[in-house]
């Protein structure tokens, strides 16, 4: 197979940062996802680009009865309640109509429409599975409420990103939850990068070792662990479940970081090329209110992106595919 070029996007509005952002504090982006949305689906056209929308469920809600109707019996008992969306229901609108940030039907019908990209889970309720308190058997069911508010529209979910990719899929702690999405026949989902300072442990290290924060954000930049793609030959193996790591963050245009722009975008577009040249696999994220704020260099960023592959499309017959679509062509491959 040829080097592959796959991009997730967490779809979430607000439940994606409810826990660390009022509506308030983070309004401009929020309102902007509607536009953004617009953009990256006419510019993804433009340039033959595919787009995995790993979808939040609460989104595919008409209104506050089809979502509490929808909820798990099972809800995640976190040992901290600001980490559960739940409380925040009674509070928000009843609709799209008069609360955007907490619906997205429209959003999603208008990815549908369009027939280019997939709709993944982001999981129901924007789970996290590294918060103490919370079980496997609560996942199951949140997972169970992603697929089955999804059905009346005709999607089926086949991929996921786990929130705040909390997911190592070495670690003994993490296996139980990859089978609940065999069992419910999700076939592939995003893994983080493989270098060790994306894979210390969450609740453990994640707020506390600063290195590690700065050492990724240096990453960003340049190169400190590499291009991060990966071989499509290795990933044959697999049968049931595929993990497509992430290659890189897309992080958000900064006003204050603009100095290191042009890095930012050298970095993505040198890992890009060595996947096409290597037929490996390249995969990036972002989400949509990361490009809220500063929108017209958010988006002059990606489209040097989107031309970089274009070139290397006609040059190394480089693919862009969705995250169910490169699981179906390796399987099919192999």
């Amino acid at each position: 197979m040829s080097g592959h070029f796959v991009i997730s996007l967490d779809y979430e509005i607000h439940w994606g940062v409810f826990d660390k952002k009022s509506v308030d504090d983070y309004r401009t982006n929020l309102t902007n996802v509607g536009k953004v949305l617009d953009r990256l689906l006419e510019m993804s056209d433009k340039y033959d680009i595919k787009l995995t929308f790993a979808t939040v469920g609460f989104l595919f809600a008409k209104d506050k009865e089809e979502l509490l109707k929808y909820a798990p019996k099972h809800k995640p008992s976190y040992s901290k309640e600001k980490f559960s969306p739940y409380p925040l229901i009674a509070s928000i609108g009843n609709s799209e109509q008069d609360d955007p940030f907490h619906y997205g039907l429209s959003g999603i019908k208008q990815i549908q429409n369009n027939g280019n990209h997939e709709i993944g889970t982001h999981t129901f309720c924007h789970y996290y599975c590294h918060i103490p308190g919370q079980n496997v058997e609560q996942f199951d069911n949140d997972l169970s409420s992603a697929i089955q508010i999804a059905k009346p529209l005709g999607i089926d979910i086949n991929s996921l990103v786990f929130p705040r990719n909390m997911v190592d899929p070495l670690k003994p702690f993490d296996k139980p939850y990859l089978e609940v999405l065999k069992k419910h026949g999700i076939t592939s989902f995003r893994g983080k990068e493989k270098a060790y300072i994306y894979n210390i442990h969450t609740t453990k290290f994640y707020k506390e070792w600063y290195i590690f924060k700065l050492l990724k954000f240096l990453d960003a930049y340049v190169s400190v662990t590499g291009p991060n793609t990966y071989k499509l030959e290795d990933m044959t193996k697999e049968k049931d479940l595929f993990n497509f790591p992430s290659s890189r963050l897309f992080r958000a245009y900064s006003k204050k970081l603009k100095f290191l722009e042009p890095l930012k975008i050298k970095r993505i577009k040198r890992a890009m090329t060595h996947a096409a040249k290597k037929n490996e696999l390249f995969h990036l994220w972002w989400h949509p209110h990361n490009f809220g704020a500063q929108m017209d260099e958010n988006f002059k960023n990606l489209e040097e992106i989107f031309k970089t592959y274009k070139k290397l499309n006609e040059t190394y017959n480089f693919k862009s595919e969705t995250m169910t679509g490169l699981a179906n062509k390796i399987k099919s491959s192999s």
